[in-house]
């Protein structure tokens, strides 16, 4: 596990279980026993190396630090995917009551590796983030989803819209995090349940914007004047992998 000294950017991972303080002591041992197994199963699918990530566990809680590499776009993207993943192969052979559900948050910024954990403002924004009521509410309002994701407004801005994953603005709501000290822009996720978060309570212009056709900021609107004739189809015949690709829907008229 590669050390370092100072403040050195980093990303930072916290997820927690939830409703995890209503199970019983046996229960809580055994989520304490396959959190971190679950985590370790999804970075291996994603082919990351939980090894060198400097972890700080809290029973239910787990916190990853470990300096940018590049491999960033990959967590948002691969890594929370096989999360979900295991998550529903794990809840699949247990009662609904027995599931593991998580929270997670995604920031990254300066960290420092101190005496008695981490420290800095980005470890503490991650926390806050964690502790969103954003992410209990989408759990809630989604019942069959395994996991909420928070992504910092930086983590969004050059990962997602930066292009650098397969998902889209599509699949984020922006809210506003206000825990404590902690007043911040994010974006929510809540893989495989996109378009079902609880209700918006920030102002429109901090939601992500339909696309227009026109003159960037002329306000035109998007056409949908498509004619059947016209459009071109595709048949895939097995399956494709377009993960990085681009695939546009169009008609032959323009």
């Amino acid at each position: 596990m590669a050390e370092w000294s100072g403040f050195y950017p980093c990303t930072c991972i916290a997820v927690d279980a939830q409703a995890y303080g209503g199970n019983n002591d046996r229960r809580q041992s055994e989520i304490q026993h396959d959190l971190p197994r679950i985590l370790s199963r999804a970075a291996r699918g994603t082919g990351l190396d939980r090894s060198q990530w400097h972890i700080q566990p809290k029973g239910d809680e787990e916190l990853a630090v470990h300096p940018m590499d590049g491999t960033e776009p990959r967590l948002v993207d691969d890594f929370v995917r096989h999360l979900v993943a295991e998550l529903r192969e794990y809840n699949g052979l247990r009662v609904p009551t027995a599931r593991m559900r998580l929270r997670a948050a995604i920031h990254h910024g300066p960290v420092e590796l101190a005496d008695n954990g981490f420290a800095g403002s980005t470890v503490v924004t991650t926390a806050r983030l964690l502790s969103s009521r954003h992410l209990y509410d989408a759990l809630q309002t989604n019942d069959g989803a395994d996991l909420a994701l928070l992504l910092s407004d930086d983590v969004y801005r050059s990962t997602v819209a930066g292009g650098h994953t397969t998902l889209s603005a599509a699949d984020f709501r922006c809210v506003t995090v206000r825990e404590k000290e902690c007043e911040a822009v994010a974006w929510l996720q809540v893989p495989g349940h996109e378009g079902r978060h609880p209700a918006a309570d920030g102002p429109a212009a901090e939601r992500p914007q339909p696309p227009t056709d026109g003159a960037p900021g002329d306000g035109s609107a998007a056409r949908h004047d498509y004619r059947g004739e016209q459009i071109s189809v595709n048949h895939f015949t097995a399956p494709v992998d377009l993960r990085g690709g681009v695939v546009g829907f169009g008609s032959a008229g323009g």
